[in-house]
C-alpha cells in the first residue's frame, strides 16, 4: 500500500511539474449556473417572466372556467334542448376546447421567446466575461462543468486532428485537411 501512495504522489509531482512549465497548459472551469445566478440582471429577468407567467396563468383560469361553466350549464340542462340548440351548445363547447388549446400552444411558445429574449444577453455577458477572464489569465482551456463543455480555448491550443489521423493510418487530401476522401468541388456541383 505504501508503494501506490508512493507512485500516485509521484504521478502528482511529475503532472503538476509538467504543468508548470508551461505558463499556456492552465486549465480552469466554471459552473456556469452558479455564475449566471449571482449576475444581478438575472433577478430582473426572473421578475419580468414571473409577470409573464401571471398573465398567462389568469388568461388561462379565465378560460377554463368559462368552459366548466358552460359544461355545468349544458350537462344541467341537455335534456330540454332541441336536437339544433344541443347540437350548437356541443360546437360552442368544442370551439372553446379548441380556443384553449390554441391559447396555450401560443402562450407556451410566448413564454418561451420572452425568456430567450431576457435571458441570452445575460447568457452573452456572462460567456464574454469567461472569455475575456481566460485571455487574460493565460487559461489555455475552462470548461464549464454545467453544460460540459468547453466554455473557453485559447488561440494557442494546438489541433491534435492530423496527429490522430495519421496515428490512426488516415491520409489526408491535399488541400482539405479532412482526410474525408471528398474533393471540396463535389460540393460545388
Amino acid at each position: 500500500m505504501n508503494k501506490n501512495v508512493l507512485m500516485w504522489v509521484a504521478i502528482v509531482v511529475f503532472s503538476v511539474a509538467s504543468l508548470g512549465a508551461s505558463a499556456q497548459s492552465k486549465l480552469g472551469y466554471i459552473e456556469s449556473d452558479k455564475l449566471i445566478s449571482a449576475m444581478p440582471e438575472m433577478g430582473d429577468a426572473k421578475t419580468k417572466l414571473e409577470a409573464k407567467q401571471g398573465e398567462i396563468e389568469k388568461e388561462m383560469t379565465s378560460l377554463r372556467e368559462q368552459y366548466q361553466s358552460k359544461m355545468s350549464d349544458y350537462s344541467q340542462k341537455v335534456s330540454t334542448y332541441s336536437e339544433s340548440v344541443r347540437s350548437t351548445k356541443e360546437q360552442d363547447l368544442q370551439d372553446l376546447v379548441q380556443r384553449i388549446q390554441r391559447f396555450e400552444e401560443m402562450a407556451t411558445s410566448e413564454f418561451k421567446k420572452a425568456q430567450e429574449d431576457l435571458y441570452r444577453p445575460i447568457m452573452d455577458k456572462a460567456t464574454k466575461a469567461i472569455q475575456d477572464v481566460g485571455k487574460e489569465h493565460g487559461f489555455l482551456y475552462i470548461f464549464d462543468v454545467t453544460a460540459g463543455s468547453i466554455i473557453y480555448k485559447a488561440e494557442a491550443a494546438e489541433d491534435v486532428l492530423s496527429l490522430v489521423k495519421k496515428k490512426l493510418g488516415i491520409k489526408e487530401e491535399a488541400g482539405t485537411g479532412t482526410g474525408t476522401g471528398i474533393k471540396e468541388e463535389a460540393g460545388k456541383k
